[in-house]
């Protein structure tokens, strides 16, 4: 019995786990909570797809420099200090993709630092 919950709670652990590492949030059907690590010269992850409709709340942090988050086709705009966590909440209300980019100049090869929000109905 002792080796049946173990194998239970590694099967549940591992599935938290998992879904930490791909950035996506547990939650019942209210806010999308993605997680988004911005590092010189990559957002990880750096496509995200979310629903029409549905509110979404990006967690960024930084992990060695004040980058910036920028979507001008959706008006959002963020520093990102490293060591805090900044978080975007926005709602989506048309399908289509959305570039984004670091807007605070972090280096050589600062204009890799991009990305796209996918918005589906």
């Amino acid at each position: 019995m002792k080796t049946l919950w173990r194998v239970v709670l590694g099967v549940g652990l591992s599935g938290i786990c998992l879904g930490a590492a791909l950035g996506v949030g547990n939650d019942a059907g209210g806010e999308q909570v993605i997680r988004v690590t911005a590092q010189r010269f990559t957002f990880t992850p750096n496509e995200i797809v979310v629903k029409k409709g549905r509110p979404v709340v990006l967690e960024f942090s930084s992990l060695d420099f004040v980058h910036g988050f920028n979507i001008p086709s959706l008006k959002l705009r963020a520093d990102l200090p490293p060591g805090k966590i900044t978080r975007v909440r926005f709602t989506p209300d048309r399908a289509g993709e959305h570039p984004f980019v670091c807007d605070n100049f972090c280096g050589e090869g600062h204009e890799d630092m991009h990305g796209r929000i996918v918005v589906k109905e």
